[in-house]
């Protein structure tokens, strides 16, 4: 995977799981704000997340899907870890200060700083990394049962700013737990990324050094 396509990778992984860590706020009477409320209640007081993770991401101009499988971690304020387990060894983190990317095998390190007040035009990073709940941002429009009402679909459309870059988010979770097991985020380029999740656990015990980064030896960090 080249370093281009390798870090935009990493970054639409670390904007796709935004809404396990936001809040949104209880809607009206349907059964689509219904649901989306009673997603927020299983998520709203975590402070730590861990699962294992598969994602598909079509690259339309090279006509392919880049696959990747392996485990992710969050822990609140701005923490988590991307364990890249295949096709290749590989690790997506922020630590709290600053987001790092290292390709496989590449004698780089690509760091970027948090700033939340300059992810205002960003909100899938918003969500996760702001104060901003979700129904300030998306409404949820339908419910969908699925596999004989052990699943259900539901299809958040963006409203304000978030329709500038969001065309549509389609969460899947489990009827009964409530636990989201799929994430597609479709976007106004045309670009899609798939997430299907599964071992989550809510408010793991994590390592506390868990989500801090060190340089491997003779690896070059590169600030974007």
């Amino acid at each position: 995977m080249s370093r281009r396509h390798g870090s935009r990778f990493g970054w639409v992984a670390a904007a796709v799981l935004v809404l396990l860590l936001s809040v949104p706020s209880p809607g009206g009477g349907s059964d689509a704000e219904a649901l989306l409320a009673r997603v927020s209640a299983r998520y709203a007081a975590a402070k730590t997340l861990s699962a294992d993770f598969r994602q598909e991401v079509p690259l339309q101009s090279l006509g392919i899907v880049r696959k990747a499988a392996g485990r992710v971690y969050f822990e609140r304020p701005l923490r988590m870890r991307w364990d890249y387990e295949a096709p290749d060894t590989q690790l997506f983190l922020a630590d709290g200060a600053y987001f790092y990317f290292r390709p496989p095998d590449s004698p780089q390190l690509f760091r970027r700083r948090i700033d939340e007040r300059a992810l205002g035009g960003k909100i899938p990073l918003l969500l996760l990394f702001g104060k901003g709940e979700i129904s300030e941002f998306f409404r949820a429009e339908e419910s969908v049962v699925r596999k004989g009402g052990e699943e259900i679909a539901l299809r958040l459309v963006p409203k304000g700013e978030a329709a500038n870059e969001v065309r549509r988010v389609d969460l899947v979770v489990g009827a009964g737990d409530a636990v989201i097991r799929e994430v597609h985020l479709y976007d106004r380029m045309g670009g899609a990324n798939h997430l299907y999740l599964g071992k989550t656990a809510i408010d793991p015990a994590l390592p506390p050094d868990l989500f801090r980064f060190r340089t491997p030896p003779g690896v070059e960090v590169v600030d974007e």
